[in-house]
């Protein structure tokens, strides 16, 4: 957090609204040259009933996650079916993978919304498919700080060149993303360099709030309400708190790659917030966690 409370921040188009980087049949399309970066991707892609995309994965590696509905994922090489969810807040899905390279098909025969996290990379890996039980779900933090953390895609869960991907869901009135942290410089064993994307849903509607802080003169800086469809883009900077609103429970989709030559999430925290991480320890986490997911999920604190 500034330690400057009177400044104002900004957001310089880190921040943004739904619909306004829609574009055909994407909800959602964000891709390094929109973010101005160089590797983090995610795009939302909404089908009607019976319809189908095709897309060329050109030089990025891309997962096709579930949001609300399930679909048939095709490449020349692989065909997997997603039996997907019926909301990010209905429980863990299943995902594939597909390589770059590739020509993709993500067809629906109920219809629904498909999540694309993408990242530009250089290994050709396969095609595949995990199904939901194999996804790990973590209970992170302790009593108001408590959240739930899908790590489908996890940089020590599943094999990606660049890509890192994790779903959290934060009750209502909880903060997450907290301690603020960051990860915008390459420190080996200390710190990797991650451009970052939040992409926010707000279970009943409503708005939450989240914050990304500078790490340096001229760095990102953004307060937003967050509502279901927006997005926060984070090349640098402390990011948190992601604040959920009282009643209303809160997702976040984390898309996050970088130039760094192992893909590893190292993260430091701000040191005026760090502390709470030594209270923890001492505190039971939200009895309303896990929303969903395995029985008996550890709290790692």
């Amino acid at each position: 957090m500034s330690t400057d409370e009177s400044r104002q921040p900004v957001d310089s188009g880190l921040y943004v609204p739904a619909g306004a980087a829609a574009t055909g049949p994407y909800a959602l399309r964000i891709d390094p040259e929109r973010a101005g970066w160089t590797h983090s991707a995610l795009r939302v892609l909404e089908l009607a009933p019976g319809a189908s995309h095709t897309f060329a994965t050109g030089d990025s590696e891309w997962i096709v996650l579930p949001l609300s509905g399930g679909c048939t994922v095709r490449t020349p090489d692989a065909s997997f079916e997603l039996l997907g969810r019926e909301s990010v807040f209905g429980g863990v899905t299943d995902f594939a993978y597909l390589p770059r390279d590739a020509q993709a098909q993500i067809a629906s025969g109920a219809g629904g919304r498909f999540a694309l996290a993408g990242a530009k990379c250089g290994r050709r890996l396969p095609a595949r498919y995990v199904p939901a039980p194999e996804v790990s779900v973590e209970l992170r933090g302790s009593g108001p700080c408590s959240r739930q953390v899908n790590n489908f895609a996890a940089a020590g869960a599943f094999d990606c060149d660049r890509l890192i991907a994790v779903e959290v869901l934060t009750p209502g009135g909880n903060w997450s993303s907290y301690p603020p942290h960051k990860h915008d410089r390459d420190v080996p064993g200390v710190e990797s360099e991650l451009e970052e994307i939040y992409y926010f849903e707000i279970e009943g509607g409503g708005a939450g709030y989240h914050r990304v802080s500078p790490s340096r003169a001229g760095g990102a800086d953004v307060l937003a309400e967050v509502r279901t469809g927006d997005v926060v883009l984070v090349p640098d900077g402390w990011h948190g708190p992601s604040i959920a609103p009282p009643g209303r429970d809160m997702y976040y989709l984390n898309v996050m790659a970088g130039p760094g030559d192992t893909r590893e999430w190292l993260i430091s925290d701000h040191p005026d917030h760090g502390w709470i991480r030594d209270t923890w320890p001492g505190q039971p986490a939200d009895p309303r966690l896990p929303l969903y997911g395995p029985a008996g999920a550890e709290a790692r604190r």
